[in-house]
């Protein structure tokens, strides 16, 4: 009997493997041979969680009653906690019954967000360079992506001349991300406040990623929802995995007006059940305790002493870069002596044994720019700084 061959959907076609599982492989294969690779390539918090958020999350975990299914709209202790959160840290006042909607992570809540706004064939603006899950998402459910420009020359703030240029008539959702990631640019209130007027002007659904107002930004913590009318038009997304150590937990959340959660949950209520209960109690415990605070601003002593050495690896490799930068990585220039941005970054993983991140993968304005993250211990990069110094004579 002949068998027939089986072929996966054609959206397959439209994305590719994410850049970070295919190279980690390499990685793995490098180690295996001993070559002892020191990454400070990938955004994952190596430090825990405070010791009370833990500590809440095992007492909860011993109770009989809270290991069955839980309401996907989240527990009331979650958001309320979330809303208390956005009260203290944003002065943004959210119901935390209609407002507010936990999630698991946001790759979650892209998914969701773009199957209860944009019908296939509709338009979303994704930022370039920017985080490469808004546009592979959006390809797979079938939207078409139509990039905006970010640039150096810009402070890679939006550039509304050119976004008022475009044809916009089948455009639903424009993705936005501040402070940014990879290039580290703050939020601008006026550039919030320029986005809820495009918004409001084209009937344009504004999406602000917002998970990295907390590391190394000493100015106040910006919120799009901070901009009046803002609510009616926009969705920000917020995370614990990088202000509270929590990137494995899986805790997001998103605020907006209470119809578009209504139309939110209906893709939600049909695609997942509600987080471990235990799970969201200690996520609230984080959200509202003291002790968190001191641990959040411990962080950013950590990674203010993790960017010195980040800035050192830059000069070694002869980048320039923009001090002014916030998040948990630094952006920067290659020099012009390379063609392209993996020149640098091949030569400094093979030969240096450190893997940093091509701009490239975030798209085409990136293509000369490199990712440094700071989630390494202090002695790994000085480490990784040593081996670079070494190979590297300009």
């Amino acid at each position: 009997m002949e068998k027939k061959a089986f072929k996966p959907a054609e959206r397959l076609s439209l994305v590719q493997e994410y850049y970070f599982s295919r190279k980690l492989k390499e990685v793995a294969r490098l180690n295996a041979e001993g070559k002892d690779i020191i990454s400070l390539a990938i955004g994952s918090p190596d430090m825990p969680p405070s010791q009370r958020t833990i500590d809440v999350l095992c007492e909860e975990a011993r109770k009989a009653g809270g290991h069955g299914y839980q309401p996907t709209i989240g527990t009331p202790e979650l958001r309320q906690a979330m809303a208390a959160f956005y009260r203290r840290w944003y002065g943004v006042e959210l119901n935390p019954q209609t407002e507010i909607q936990p999630l698991i992570g946001s790759k979650e809540g892209i998914l969701h967000v773009t199957l209860a706004f944009v019908n296939p064939g509709e338009q979303v603006l994704v930022p370039n360079p920017g985080y490469p899950t808004y546009t592979a998402l959006s390809r797979l459910l079938g939207a078409e992506v139509v990039n905006y420009d970010l640039t150096e020359a810009t402070n890679w703030q939006p550039d509304f001349d050119q976004l008022e240029s475009m044809d916009l008539s089948r455009v639903k959702l424009m993705w936005t991300n501040y402070p940014h990631m990879p290039t580290g640019a703050p939020a601008r209130r006026e550039t919030y406040q320029r986005l809820v007027e495009f918004a409001q002007r084209h009937g344009i659904v504004i999406v602000n990623d917002n998970p990295y107002s907390f590391i190394l930004n000493d100015s106040e913590h910006l919120s799009i929802l901070q901009i009046p009318g803002a609510k009616d038009c926009c969705i920000e997304f917020n995370s614990m995995s990088k202000s509270h150590n929590m990137p494995g937990w899986r805790v997001g959340m998103l605020s907006t007006n209470a119809e578009f959660i209504r139309w939110i949950l209906k893709v939600k209520t049909n695609v997942d059940s509600g987080t471990f209960r235990a799970l969201q109690l200690a996520a609230a415990e984080a959200l509202t305790n003291n002790e968190d605070e001191w641990h959040m601003q411990a962080n950013v002593r950590t990674y203010a002493s993790r960017r010195a050495i980040a800035e050192d690896i830059m000069r070694a490799l002869g980048c320039t870069f923009d001090p002014a930068q916030t998040g948990m990585f630094l952006w920067g220039r290659i020099p012009d002596s390379y063609a392209n941005v993996e020149d640098l970054t091949e030569r400094v993983l093979h030969e240096a044994r450190v893997f940093i991140t091509p701009g490239f993968i975030f798209g085409s304005n990136g293509e000369r720019y490199i990712r440094i993250s700071l989630c390494a211990k202090d002695e790994q990069m000085r480490e990784a700084l040593e081996r670079i110094r070494k190979q590297f004579t300009l």
